[in-house]
């Protein structure tokens, strides 16, 4: 089994991170494929930035060479999944989602904490829309800049493992979800603080996106995902004329 894990953004050593988290996670015989887009951001934290990683993203699979059985889609908030799911005949997995929908099955209320405040609204939306924000006690961001998780990890581990603590004693929060991709490898002092499960969404994500190869399941067809029309497209992809 092949699953391609895409980061959301252009920096390499969020994509190795993430690859690392994902390899980690999989079952014995299946290869991940980390990918970083060729254009984008170096960081998404806002809208802009989320739209420009949806095509990024999206452009990055389609130009993938060999067959796969999957796709992860290593970014929280909205990056794009549905677009994928319209072009995939495989699984496509969302890391907010595969966190969220799996922390209901260990918990009444999660929380998610995430980078900055800004962040906030666009993985409330993202639960919503996925109709799974019933259960979320809050989303909570730690004050940190994604790129600020690798510049100096000692605060960044700091600041998300405080902010998981007031989600557990202030929310009410019984799962605590690692709400960025590059949070990958948190996990363990999370629950030394809080002493609740703490879901993260990238190795979540790998072992739904298994099972759901191993049920020769994948995106039904029907209305909301069909493929897109066949129909002429003005200068795009970019290059083609």
């Amino acid at each position: 089994m092949r699953i391609l894990v895409v980061n959301v953004n252009t920096t390499q050593s969020i994509t190795d991170s993430i690859g690392e988290q994902a390899a980690g996670a999989a079952s014995p015989g299946t290869e991940i494929v980390p990918l970083t887009p060729s254009f984008g951001a170096e960081s998404v934290e806002g809208n802009y930035e989320s739209y420009l990683a949806a095509i990024a993203v999206m452009e990055t699979v389609r130009a993938y060479p060999e067959p796969f059985d999957a796709v992860i889609q290593a970014g929280y908030g909205e990056h794009g999944r549905e677009g994928l799911q319209e072009l995939l005949d495989v699984p496509v997995v969302d890391i907010t989602e595969a966190a969220a929908s799996t922390a209901q099955f260990l918990g009444r209320s999660y929380s998610v904490v995430t980078s900055l405040d800004r962040t906030v609204p666009l993985i409330e939306e993202r639960l919503h829309t996925a109709g799974l924000s019933a259960r979320c006690a809050s989303v909570r961001a730690s004050g940190l800049a994604v790129l600020d998780l690798e510049r100096d990890e000692e605060a960044a581990v700091a600041a998300i493992v405080e902010q998981a603590a007031l989600a557990v004693e202030t929310d009410r929060a019984e799962v605590i979800c690692l709400g960025c991709g590059g949070m990958s490898g948190l996990t363990e002092r999370v629950v030394e603080r809080t002493g609740v499960p703490v879901v993260d969404g990238v190795s979540a994500a790998v072992t739904i996106a298994e099972s759901l190869v191993r049920l020769g399941l994948t995106t039904s067809k029907v209305r909301t995902y069909a493929p897109p029309r066949p129909k002429r497209f003005v200068n795009w992809p970019p290059g083609d004329r």
